[in-house]
C-alpha cells in the first residue's frame, strides 16, 4: 500500500513540475512567469520529496537529507521570488498589457 502512496506522490510531482515548466514558457509576462516556478514547481518538488522520503522509510534507509531539501525550497523559493519582484518593481519592469506589447505606454 505505501508503494500505491510513493507511486501516486511521484506522478502528483511530476505534474506539478510539468506544469510549473510550461507555465514558464508559455505565461506572457514577467510577473505571471515567475507564479509558475515558485507554485507549482514548488509543490512538485514536494510530491517528489515525499515520495522519497517515504520510500527511504520503507527501505530502511531513511535520511533527513529529503527533508532538509524541502525545508530549503520552501524557504529559498519565497525570498527569492520576492527579490526578483523588487528587483523588476525597482527597474519598473511593466506588465505586459492584452492590447500591445510589453512596456507599450
Amino acid at each position: 500500500m505505501l508503494e500505491w502512496l510513493v507511486s501516486i506522490a511521484l506522478l502528483i510531482g511530476a505534474f506539478f513540475v510539468l506544469v510549473g515548466s510550461i507555465g514558464l514558457l508559455r505565461l506572457p509576462d514577467f510577473y505571471c512567469r515567475l507564479h509558475a516556478p515558485t507554485k507549482a514547481t514548488t509543490l512538485g518538488l514536494a510530491g517528489m520529496l515525499t515520495a522519497s522520503v517515504v520510500q527511504l522509510a520503507l527501505s530502511g534507509r531513511g535520511s533527513m537529507h529529503e527533508i532538509l531539501v524541502l525545508l530549503f525550497l520552501f524557504v529559498s523559493a519565497p525570498v527569492s521570488a520576492y527579490m526578483l519582484v523588487k528587483a523588476a518593481m525597482h527597474l519598473k519592469l511593466r506588465p505586459r498589457d492584452a492590447d500591445g506589447p510589453p512596456g507599450a505606454d
